[in-house]
């Protein structure tokens, strides 16, 4: 299967978001990494109540972070940046200018596809640098034997099965309300051993 599926997911979602550029990936919380790789963050704040792989990205990448508190709805920026988690955001001409919004399309959200994710940016080098850093560094669609890769890459990409799947889900998510999630429906994590 051609990774031309890929590009029409990502121009489908960008669509529906009414963003200029889409990223697929593999997961959100890749997406986020790939943008903080990106601009070379060296530091944010995060709200205490947000999924956990999010405060793991600081120790991995050595990014220093602080806790907030927030009572975030649909999304949360990255304290500091311009990157969104905008994991369980579902919403037609949602997306924030001047923004990269990280999506996932994990089991639980909105467009369930078990696994995946999505940058949404306005920023057509950006969008091209994310995707190289998602496919090992190379462009996709050529054999990388055939490439001179000049970029590191992190192999987060979304396949083509993923991004076929989908397609086939994404006209009755388009349609279905999605749920309302509540800030509560995180814990506070900074009430975790790990986190102490």
């Amino acid at each position: 299967m051609s990774f031309s599926v890929v590009r029409d997911f990502e121009r489908k979602v960008a669509q529906f978001y009414n963003s200029p550029y889409a990223v697929a990936v593999d997961c959100c919380t890749h997406a986020l990494e790939l943008c903080l790789r990106l601009q070379g963050v060296q530091y944010f704040t995060l709200p205490k109540r947000t999924y956990l792989s999010v405060p793991f990205l600081s120790h991995k990448l050595n990014i220093d972070f602080d806790w907030r508190d927030e009572d975030w709805s649909g999304y949360y920026y990255l304290g500091g940046t311009n990157i969104i988690d905008a994991a369980v955001f579902w919403e037609k001409n949602g997306y924030v200018p001047e923004t990269f919004m990280c999506l996932s399309f994990q089991h639980k959200k909105h467009l369930s596809l078990g696994r995946g994710g999505m940058i949404l940016t306005d920023n057509f080098q950006a969008a091209n640098d994310l995707r190289k850093m998602s496919y090992d560094g190379r462009v996709p669609d050529i054999p990388w034997r055939e490439q001179n890769v000049e970029m590191v890459g992190y192999h987060y990409y979304m396949t083509p099965e993923t991004a076929k799947f989908g397609l086939e889900k994404l006209s009755k998510a388009i349609s279905n309300t999605p749920r309302k999630w509540k800030v509560t429906d995180w814990p506070d994590l900074t009430e975790m051993e790990i986190f102490k």
